[in-house]
C-alpha cells in the first residue's frame, strides 16, 4: 500500500467526496446570495433614495389628544402627508391618529388619502400603479409589521407602506430588496418567513459543510506531509 493510502485515509476521501455532493449545492447558495447581498449598496437596497426629506413641524400649538380612556405607551406629532398629526400608540398595541389643532381623534386613512401621503413621501415623480389595503393578521411578506397596511405601488416597482391607521410611512420596498430579500431566504434556508435563523435545515448543512472542510483541511495536511522529498533526487540516465 502506498505511503499515505492507509485504510483511514481512503475512508476519509470517501467520506469528502460524499459530503460534497451533498452540501455542494447549499455552498453555492449561500456564495452566490452572499456575494450579491455584499454587493448590494444597502442604502439603495432600502429604498432610501426614493424618500423625501420629511419636513419641519408647522409653528403650532398643539392640543392634547382625546385617548378615549385608554392607557397611551407613547405619543409623537408628527408631520405626515404635510400636515402635523398626533400619533397615539396605546399599551393594549392600538394606534391612533389625532388633530392637533382640537385633539379630535382622527379616521383611518383610506385609499385616496394614503396615495397622497406616498406621494409626498417619495423623492421625485412617480406614477401609482396600485393601492391596495391589508390587515393586521395577513400582511404582506415583505411588510414584516402586524399592522393594516396600505399597499402604494408605483410603476417602478417600489411599495410604499403606509400605516392605514395613522397614516406612517411604515417600509419602503423596492425591486432589489424584494430580490435581496428572497436571497436572503435562500442564505439563512428559509423562504417562508426570511427570519429563522436557527432553522433545522441550516444547522444541519451548516454542520455537514463544516464536517466536509474539517475532512478536507486533514487530507490536504496529510498529504502534504506524506509527499516524498525530490530535491537532490538524481535524474535517471536516458
Amino acid at each position: 500500500m502506498r505511503k499515505g493510502r492507509t485504510p483511514r485515509m481512503m475512508a476519509l476521501r470517501k467520506w469528502h467526496v460524499r459530503l460534497g455532493w451533498l452540501i455542494g449545492v447549499p455552498l453555492i447558495l449561500w456564495t452566490g446570495s452572499g456575494l450579491f447581498m455584499a454587493a448590494a449598496p444597502i442604502e439603495r437596497v432600502r429604498g432610501a433614495h426614493l424618500r423625501a426629506e420629511a419636513p419641519a413641524l408647522p409653528p403650532i400649538t398643539p392640543i392634547a389628544p382625546m385617548l378615549e380612556g385608554r392607557a397611551a405607551d407613547q405619543l409623537q406629532l408628527l408631520t405626515i402627508g404635510g400636515k402635523a398629526v398626533w400619533v397615539v400608540a396605546y399599551k393594549d398595541g392600538g394606534r391612533r391618529r389625532a388633530d392637533p389643532a382640537d385633539g379630535a381623534l382622527l379616521p383611518a386613512v383610506g385609499a385616496s388619502e394614503a396615495s397622497a401621503i406616498a406621494r409626498a413621501a417619495r423623492k421625485g415623480d412617480g406614477a401609482i400603479v396600485s393601492v391596495t389595503r391589508s390587515d393586521a393578521q395577513h400582511p404582506p411578506l415583505d411588510l414584516r409589521r402586524e399592522r393594516p397596511a396600505w399597499a402604494v405601488q408605483f410603476a417602478d416597482g417600489a411599495r410604499f407602506y403606509i400605516d392605514a391607521d395613522t397614516g406612517e410611512l411604515m417600509a419602503v420596498r423596492t425591486r432589489l430588496w424584494r430580490w435581496f430579500d428572497f436571497l436572503w431566504g435562500l442564505h439563512i434556508m428559509d423562504l417562508q418567513t426570511r427570519e429563522d435563523v436557527n432553522n433545522p435545515l441550516l444547522v444541519v448543512f451548516a454542520a455537514l459543510a463544516f464536517g466536509g472542510m474539517l475532512i478536507g483541511s486533514i487530507l490536504m495536511f496529510r498529504r502534504r506531509k506524506a509527499r516524498p522529498r525530490t530535491e537532490g533526487t538524481p535524474r535517471a540516465e536516458a
